[in-house]
């Protein structure tokens, strides 16, 4: 069976700053971003993939200020779960464009996925997350994912020779009750952590992580500023653990990396981390940072 590779970007990718995020805007940065996987595809692997939220859940919060005296607002569950649909048609409009455009025939689907966090988890007594517009932001918990619900099911796709886009925003935040039932919560979940555990859980070969930068550095953003393109897991946590990967920018690729790789059973897998323009070289080696376990 083909290697699988599960990739992990940005809601950033698909709406920009200062733009209102209108559908063809984002179906347009969906194209752009989306451009580049179909080498994945091309080189006959099978493909998971897991978007970021953030502009996207801060809009549908917006959305539901303005019309709260019309409608009842939705948890942010229930929102999560809103974006996954919207932002997963737009991905699979610009990855069916892809392979067309390549030449490759390719399913694809969009499956909405559950992921399973502890109201226990410490994230819950101390909210850190920012959503919403500016004048009316909240902090909200982002607690960590244990448990992809839907694993099975991305798995039975992939081995139908779907491409899949799953865990949407990080996944649908729910926790078990007493009884074993499943109940949405007020929560964002990291999509760096949740590609993670779903590639783990999948034994993917390898994570790709897709952010703004070229690879990582040491000393980021100041003059002695070293490119990285190879880390061990050890070197990646005790430079972690020195404050060189902050916790707002690469600190959570970084950790996301490492529990992939201290979850996968087989020396070859691997965690590559670049930027989404720069996949293509990333790929061959030219750019991007790979850790591996050793």
């Amino acid at each position: 069976m083909s290697p699988l590779t599960v990739v992990a970007f940005g809601g950033n990718a698909m709406m920009e700053a200062g733009e209102a995020g209108t559908p063809a805007q984002q179906i347009a940065h969906a194209r752009a971003a989306c451009g580049p996987l179909a080498e994945l595809v091309l080189r006959g692997e099978r493909l998971v993939v897991v978007h970021g939220n953030g502009p996207q859940i801060g809009q549908e919060v917006r959305r539901g200020l303005l019309a709260q005296s019309d409608v009842p607002p939705l948890p942010l569950d229930a929102l999560v779960a809103a974006t996954q649909g919207i932002m997963g048609y737009f991905l699979e409009l610009a990855l069916r464009d892809a392979f067309r455009h390549v030449g490759v025939e390719a399913k694809v689907a969009t499956l909405a996925t559950l992921v399973v966090v502890s109201r226990g988890d410490p994230a819950f007594d101390a909210p850190d997350k920012p959503i919403g517009p500016v004048g009316q932001r909240r902090l909200v918990a982002s607690p960590r994912p244990l448990e992809i619900v839907d694993a099975s099911a991305v798995r039975a796709l992939v081995d139908a020779g779907h491409v899949v886009i799953a865990c949407g925003g990080g996944g649908i935040p729910v926790a078990r009750r007493a009884g074993g039932e499943l109940q949405g919560v007020e929560a964002v979940i990291d999509k760096d952590h949740a590609a993670a555990l779903l590639a783990a859980e999948l034994g993917a070969r390898e994570l790709v992580v897709l952010t703004n930068v070229d690879c990582v550095y040491r000393h980021f953003a100041t003059p002695r500023a070293e490119p990285l393109p190879h880390l061990s897991r050890d070197v990646a946590l005790r430079m972690l653990d020195e404050g060189q990967f902050p916790p707002g920018s690469m600190g959570p690729k970084i950790r996301a990396a490492c529990d992939f790789l201290a979850e996968s059973n087989a020396a070859s897998e691997s965690v590559l981390i670049s930027s989404m323009r720069d996949l293509p070289r990333a790929l061959r080696g030219e750019v991007g940072t790979r850790i591996r376990r050793t």
